[in-house]
C-alpha cells in the first residue's frame, strides 16, 4: 500500500463557504460534457467552435457550459482579436484534472502487482 501524501495545513482547513464552493466545482465536473470541455483545455487554449466540433456538441451548448465553468474558476477566457479561447484556469485545476485522467486510465492490474 502506498504511503499517504502529506497535506499542508491550507489543504486540510476548509470553511463552510469554501466547502460549498469546492463541492459546486466537483458537481460541475460531474457532467460528462463539462468534464470533457475542461479536459480539452489541458492541451492549450481552445475556441468554442473547435471544442464543439471535436466533442460533437453544439457551439451554444459548449458556450453554456463554459459560462458555468468560468464562474467556478475552472476555465479562463483569452481574447485573440475577435475570437475568445478558453484555457484551464490555473496549475491547481490542471493538476487535479490531469491526475484524475491518469488515474482512470491506469491499468487496474498495476495496483495488484
Amino acid at each position: 500500500m502506498p504511503s499517504p501524501i502529506p497535506l499542508h495545513a491550507e489543504t486540510t482547513a476548509l470553511s463552510d463557504d469554501k466547502a460549498i464552493e469546492l463541492a459546486e466545482m466537483f458537481r460541475l465536473l460531474g457532467d460528462p460534457s463539462r468534464l470533457r470541455i475542461v479536459i480539452e483545455t489541458l492541451a492549450g487554449p481552445q475556441s468554442v467552435g473547435h471544442m464543439a466540433a471535436k466533442l460533437g456538441l453544439s457551439p451554444s451548448l459548449v458556450s453554456h457550459h463554459l459560462r458555468l465553468l468560468r464562474a467556478a474558476r475552472l476555465v479562463s477566457p483569452e481574447r485573440r482579436g475577435r475570437q475568445i479561447f478558453y484555457r484551464i484556469h490555473d496549475a491547481h485545476v490542471r493538476h487535479v484534472i490531469a491526475d484524475m485522467v491518469a488515474h482512470v486510465n491506469e491499468d487496474a492490474h498495476e495496483e495488484d502487482a
